[in-house]
């Protein structure tokens, strides 16, 4: 019995693709750690597959489509294994449609993950805790629908060609066959291999799922009748690879149509689906030059991606490309800040100073508000937007009013634009209500689906679509695709050139927020601003002469020629939350190319910017206020407890120190800034005072028995509660993050802002 058992071919494919197709049953196990949340689980990679969207909606037709994608990738992992090691069991060439049954056969792996990812789907939709779970029986039943019928479909296919279409055209495909000499020596070659083959087969699961022992003796008829199999099935495969290909091809021309952007975790699956079969015809048609071919072609790619063809720049949109690019050394960065211009910038601030004391009593002296906010996605983006809208609702609209200059990065920044720009409406426009719990679904809605589907489509290709934008052309990518959702989301407020904010800043209608993003380059920070500010570059004083490097950049004189006021808003805010892989590094028109990267690289909280900017200012700011308060918007805790750390595996030891830089990136930020804001409180001439908000989720798992005083009971349950890090939030998620408002930490900074005196 365990002989049989054994030697099942069940069980002997299992055994080869252990040993020989390691590669292919990686991706499985990729998938498999996804969907446990044990890889990918920071940037919510798991939830694409768990709860994923469609038309910016979870729902059955969204399970649906996963379900297509998770059919044609099992079927890729069938047809590639079938085409690698069908010559090694040449009882296949004479059993009825041998590529169904050896499916079946070949199922173990791919069973096994459905089930396990069904159990994950189930156990995960159950504890989103939906009002009626009958809808967590839609979405399996969406996605049960979406796999049968592709199956279906597909095994329709098969089973017609392995009847029909090969009594009447596999002579002709084996003439076609013969005039290639390369495949025709490769499948020879295999089957002189296969009658050496040792893989022992006693039985063998039939379509009717039940176990048939396999005929062992076969001599006479074996080669002729596996090569006519293998004939049809390569060509069952490249046809079914073409019709895929074709596919994505088409829905990258029309990938702007809304109902065709499949959710990312389909369009992801597809992309393995692609690359499995890949694998299979360059090894069924290679054989032994697979390897080296590879690599040759990839080093040959390599030399190939830096020309004009396939490096073509991700642009800013709004940026003449076709005027002499800007000058980008030493030189041009001294002469766009010397003495007279920084001090001319100075004073048009002062200018702006004076406006927004104006706002208020004539002998009265008012708070200066800074607030400063962390990046982290679109969960910062929804947090900032809630901390903004609650305390504009318990200073009764006097916060905005007092708040003079907004800093920090990523999507912290988008939130707080977005509400800057709903404060500034809602000033001549009664109808719009800052506190409307619409902006808060608004911010929260998807961006990732159209991200993913335009790196699969079109980025991975050839980008060759153009789009237009204030009389110029641009080059479609997935940055438009940001771009485009963002705007569709929050209904186009934002989507205005940079200069359409110098007046309402002039006039402090609503605060500055100059964006910092990265310029990788050289390190330093590329200040975007309606408003010259190169007083935020350099040193007022230039004390050290020529010796002083200077540590940024103003985008808007140097960029001048360019037409830098015409750069989009929203262009802009990308730049400074410019994620790796996600949203591309945006080139800009300057010899040598300016690169941009996300500005949470350098000053993830805001607080070197506002610090920097109260220190060129401080004369006036003692003269004209009664101090400053900063209210500061953290998506992480501050105060964190230390782990405990056990003893590491040889792996560890090797990853540890690139994981500790990495996770330690935001405390070694908050301990320099802790630095520098103590030293200027205790340096300033006026008071400074600050309010804290942050995200957390340990108040979560305390109210959840999981967590107590000391600490979490289990870290890794608190990297699954914590919202993901990207550009897509579950409905659990946005629920952790707006209720985060009322926790004891949060509702006590609240309290200090309802009695807070912000005149004297």
């Amino acid at each position: 019995m365990w002989e049989k058992f054994l030697f099942s071919f069940p069980v002997q494919l299992l055994f080869l693709h252990l040993k020989k197709n390691i590669l292919l049953v990686s991706l499985w196990g990729l998938l498999t750690l996804i969907i446990f949340q044990k890889f990918g689980t920071v940037l919510g990679v798991p939830y694409l597959f768990l709860d994923p969207e469609y038309l910016n909606k979870i729902s059955w037709q969204s399970f649906f489509l996963v379900g297509i994608a998770l059919a044609v990738f099992t079927m890729a992992f069938h047809m590639t294994t079938y085409i690698l090691d069908g010559p090694k069991y040449i009882f296949l060439a004479i059993i009825p449609r041998p590529f169904i049954q050896y499916c079946i056969n070949n199922s173990i792996i791919p069973l096994t993950f459905y089930l396990i990812y069904l159990y994950t789907l189930l156990t995960f939709q159950f504890d989103n805790e939906h009002e009626n779970n009958w809808i967590v029986l839609e979405y399996f039943l969406g996605f049960s629908a979406g796999s049968i019928l592709t199956y279906s479909l597909l095994f329709l296919y098969f089973g017609i060609t392995n009847k029909d279409f090969f009594l009447l055209f596999a002579g002709t495909v084996e003439k076609q066959l013969r005039k290639t000499k390369i495949s025709r020596a490769n499948m020879l070659k295999r089957i002189k291999e296969s009658k050496k083959s040792t893989h022992k087969v006693l039985d063998y699961l039939d379509i009717s799922f039940r176990f048939k022992p396999v005929r062992q003796d076969l001599t006479g008829f074996e080669g002729r009748q596996l090569l006519r199999v293998f004939d049809q099935n390569h060509l069952n495969m490249v046809i079914i690879q073409t019709v895929l290909i074709s596919i994505i091809l088409i829905l990258g021309i029309f990938r702007e149509t809304p109902f065709l952007q499949l959710p990312a975790a389909a369009s992801g699956i597809l992309l393995l689906s692609i690359a499995t079969m890949l694998v299979g015809a360059i090894s069924f048609w290679l054989r032994d030059w697979g390897t080296p071919v590879v690599i040759a072609l990839a080093l040959l790619f390599n030399s190939l991606s830096n020309t004009e063809w396939f490096n073509r720049p991700h642009t800013a949109f709004g940026l003449d490309y076709d005027s002499e690019p800007a000058v980008y050394n030493l030189d041009k960065l001294n002469s766009i800040l010397q003495q007279d211009l920084v001090a001319s910038d100075k004073e048009n601030t002062i200018r702006i100073l004076e406006n927004w004391k104006n706002k208020f009593p004539e002998n009265a002296k008012p708070k200066m508000v800074f607030v400063t906010v962390s990046g982290g996605g679109q969960r910062a983006a929804l947090w900032t937007l809630k901390v903004l809208q609650e305390v504009h609702h318990v200073t009764d609209q006097q916060l905005f009013k007092h708040t003079q200059l907004i800093t920090g990065a990523s999507g912290g920044i988008i939130g707080a634009s977005f509400f800057r720009e709903i404060y500034l409406r809602s000033q001549t426009d009664l109808s719009v209500n800052a506190m409307d719990p619409q902006y808060l679904d608004q911010i929260s809605a998807d961006n990732l689906n159209p991200i993913i589907f335009t790196l699969l489509v079109n980025d991975l290709l050839f980008r060759n679509q153009y789009f237009k934008y204030n009389d110029r052309y641009y080059l479609k990518d997935r940055g438009y695709a940001f771009e485009s959702q963002f705007n569709l989301n929050t209904n186009g407020i934002l989507d205005k050139p940079l200069a359409a904010y110098k007046e309402p800043e002039l006039n402090a209608q609503i605060p500055m927020i100059p964006l910092t993003p990265l310029i990788t380059n050289d390190g330093r920070k590329l200040y975007i601003s309606p408003s010259p500010i190169s007083y935020m570059c350099i040193s007022l004083e230039r004390s050290e002469g020529l010796n002083e490097k200077s540590q940024g950049v103003d985008f808007r004189r140097f960029f001048v020629n360019q037409d830098a006021d015409n750069l989009r808003f929203i262009t802009a805010l990308r730049m400074g939350a410019t994620f790796p892989f996600i949203t591309p590094n945006i080139q800009l028109p300057s010899n040598p190319q300016m690169e941009i990267m996300d500005s949470g690289l350098s000053d993830n909280f805001g607080m070197q910017d506002a610090l920097k900017f109260i220190h060129v200012f401080e004369d006036w700011i003692e003269e004209n206020t009664s101090g400053v308060l900063f209210l500061t918007i953290r998506d992480s805790e501050k105060f964190s407890e230390i782990d405990q750390k056990k003893p590491p595996t040889i792996m560890q030891k090797l990853f540890t120190p690139l994981k500790n830089i990495y996770i330690n990136w935001d405390n070694v930020q908050t301990l320099h800034n802790e630095v520098l804001f103590t030293r200027m409180k205790e340096s300033a001439d006026f008071p400074i005072e600050r309010i804290e908000f942050e995200y957390s989720t340990l108040q979560y798992l305390k109210e959840r028995g999981l967590a107590d005083e000391s600490g979490v009971f289990n870290p890794q349950e608190q990297d699954i509660q914590r919202a993901s890090l990207n550009w897509r939030l579950t409905a659990r998620e946005k629920k952790s993050i707006i209720d985060n408002i009322n926790s004891p930490y949060n509702r006590q900074s609240l309290n200090r802002l309802k009695d807070y005196k912000f005149l004297e």
